[in-house]
Order: structure tokens, then C-alpha cells, then sequence
């Protein structure tokens, strides 16, 4: 399926989660750097996920500050949802509603709930199967689109 998956991270864990969701995708999906991506480049139809881990209660800065210059339709025709990597914690804040919230504000439907992935300590790694359901996921979210 067409789909891109935009991220950033800190110390890798928010890659493998971008990675792993888009080999669920399936072919046709791609990763990239938020500091690379330009929304310019997406197609009506195309899905685009985005993903951060929490940093002071939200997105790192690069992935806000893209997602705050987007024109209110520049994701006109995009479907598009989000994710985080975050601690266990009961007090962590929120980096993917805040991210979908944005994306929507810019014109994407969604195409999904945000849902958050989980890491061990501030650095990680990712908890036992955490990859495993990122990749279910992206397979989920392509059969939706076909379906």
C-alpha cells in the first residue's frame, strides 16, 4: 500500500516502531526522518502516519514544527494517524493525539486512533512484543484500506 511513516527519536526506539509498521504496510510504504519529509511530495489516497516519543508532554520539536507549519488543507485527501513511544507510567503525557490533532487540523482524515508504544526507562528498549504489535498494526491499517 502507498503509505509513508514519518518519525523521529531519540534513542532509536521510535525508528524500530516507524520500521516495523511499515513492513506490515506491506510494499509501497516507505520511512522517513522528519526532518527529510516534505508533505508537498504525498498523493491523495496516500496514508501517512507520524510518530514521536514524548517529550515534555509532546512531540519532539522536529515533528511539531512541521506539523505547525502545514497549511490548514495542505493534507487535503491524505487519511493519516499517529503513534508514541513512551514509559509505562500513569503521568506521561500525550504526543499522538496531540500529532493527530494536528494532522487534522491540516486537512487529513483519520484513518486511525492514535495508539502509543512502550519502552523501558527513558531509553528504552522497547518492552517484550511492542515491535511484533507496531507490525500487526501497519497490517491492520493496510487491510482497512483495501477493505
Amino acid at each position: 500500500m502507498e503509505a509513508v511513516v514519518v518519525y523521529e527519536s531519540n534513542f532509536g526506539n521510535t525508528r524500530k516502531v516507524a520500521e516495523a509498521i511499515a513492513r506490515g504496510l506491506g510494499p509501497g510504504s516507505h520511512v522517513v526522518e522528519a526532518e527529510k519529509f516534505n508533505a508537498g511530495h504525498l498523493k491523495p489516497g496516500q496514508l501517512l502516519i507520524v510518530g514521536s516519543p514524548i517529550n515534555a508532554w509532546r512531540p519532539l520539536p522536529e515533528i511539531s514544527g512541521w506539523l505547525e507549519a502545514l497549511a490548514p488543507d495542505a493534507l487535503s485527501g491524505i487519511r493519516a494517524t499517529s503513534f508514541d513511544t513512551r514509559v509505562k507510567s500513569f503521568f506521561h503525557g500525550d504526543a499522538a493525539k496531540k500529532i493527530a490533532h494536528a494532522l487534522e487540523a491540516a486537512g487529513a482524515e483519520q484513518a486511525a486512533a492514535p495508539t502509543s508504544y512502550f519502552v523501558e526507562g527513558k531509553e528504552g528498549p522497547l518492552l517484550d512484543g511492542e515491535l511484533e504489535r507496531a507490525e500487526q498494526w501497519g497490517a491492520q491499517l493496510a487491510a482497512e484500506k483495501v477493505g
